[in-house]
């Protein structure tokens, strides 16, 4: 049993990125889902596909690498907020991920979103992780 199914989401893409895998399949949830629909729209990740035919349902996302460098897209991934110690922000508190080149994924009241969808709509929420 995880207790916490968003970290391990992050450390098995940390993981992944670290040994240079190309797809790295995920079990999905509703949260992991909507992360991943941000990543993929903020050019994170290459593509992704839910495959719902399997159990568990699973997630699996096609990593981002520079062509020549082969460095990875992602080059931090972090958790914030973990299930001892939430992290809350309002509107005016929002975090900054290296001066606006990353992105902080908030959990709102309005669905996951980035930290600068969050400004824009004016609402605060969960900070979940920051991504660069």
């Amino acid at each position: 049993m995880n207790t916490d199914p968003i970290s391990d989401y992050l450390t098995r893409l940390r993981n992944a990125i670290r040994a240079n895998h190309k797809v790295v399949e995920i079990p999905t949830s509703s949260e992991k889902r909507a992360i991943t629909k941000i990543l993929f729209e903020k050019g994170y990740i290459l593509n992704y596909k839910f495959v719902d035919d399997t159990h568990p349902k699973m997630i699996k996302i096609a990593l981002k690498y520079h062509p020549t460098t082969k460095q990875s897209a992602i080059t931090t991934i972090e958790r914030a907020s973990r299930p001892g110690l939430r992290k809350y922000v309002g509107v005016n508190e929002m975090p900054s991920v290296l001066n606006g080149l990353g992105i902080a994924i908030i959990s709102t009241s309005r669905g996951m979103m980035t930290d600068k969808e969050a400004k824009a709509q004016n609402v605060g929420g969960e900070v979940i992780c920051y991504i660069s």
